[in-house]
């Protein structure tokens, strides 16, 4: 599938609305779908590259989260804009990827770029005054990621980075408004623990 990120979600006055598309496809007219992923195909892929890395990867959750979408469109009911419904498919494909494709944890990190390892003995010295905002932190983050759980990544990744509510969250993902608290705080100190062991490596 082509990334279509050159283009921008949303229909001009003179397209078709979002209802009418949707009875065309449930009603047997396939290229009202094709609209649909030409709107919204670039949150698709965004939504993708938070949690894949390799481009391939990218187009397969691309791919699977159009697949579903239209097989569960008949279902939709219009309470919420389909924008809303196609992002709680497309977290909740990303979480599949995740807890079918997890990574190896335990890679070493004795490997940091000199930026990363300037940034890790700042952020040694003076936790407050490293920046959170460099290049190098924003490489740090992206290993910590990946070495989070599944559940982690996803609730780290909508609430830190993305920077949703706990109930958005709670949308998205299909988890309760008590389950996500409960997750972000095991993810946030999973991460802090994995950090403690970069920090470790790096001075070793």
């Amino acid at each position: 599938m082509a990334d279509p990120s050159d283009q921008k979600a949303g229909a001009s006055p003179a397209e078709p609305g979002e209802a009418e598309l949707i009875a065309s496809v449930v009603a047997g007219e396939p290229a009202g779908f094709e609209v649909l992923m030409q709107r919204y195909s670039p949150r698709v892929f965004a939504t993708a590259r938070r949690y894949a890395r390799r481009e391939t990867e990218v187009e397969d959750i691309a791919q699977e989260v159009w697949s579903k979408a239209y097989q569960k469109l008949a279902g939709f009911r219009g309470e919420a804009p389909f924008e809303h419904w196609l992002m709680r498919l497309a977290v909740r494909t990303c979480y599949d990827f995740l807890r079918q494709h997890q990574r190896n944890r335990e890679a070493s990190f004795t490997d940091l770029t000199a930026a990363e390892g300037d940034w890790l003995e700042r952020f040694a010295a003076s936790p407050d005054g490293a920046s959170e905002e460099s290049e190098a932190a924003r490489a740090l983050v992206d290993r910590l990621l990946e070495m989070l759980s599944p559940a982690a990544r996803l609730v780290i990744t909508l609430l830190e980075i993305e920077d949703r509510s706990v109930k958005e969250v709670a949308q998205l993902t299909g988890w309760s408004v008590p389950l996500v608290k409960v997750r972000a705080f095991r993810a946030r100190a999973e991460m802090k623990k994995c950090l403690r062991r970069i920090t470790r490596e790096h001075y070793l």
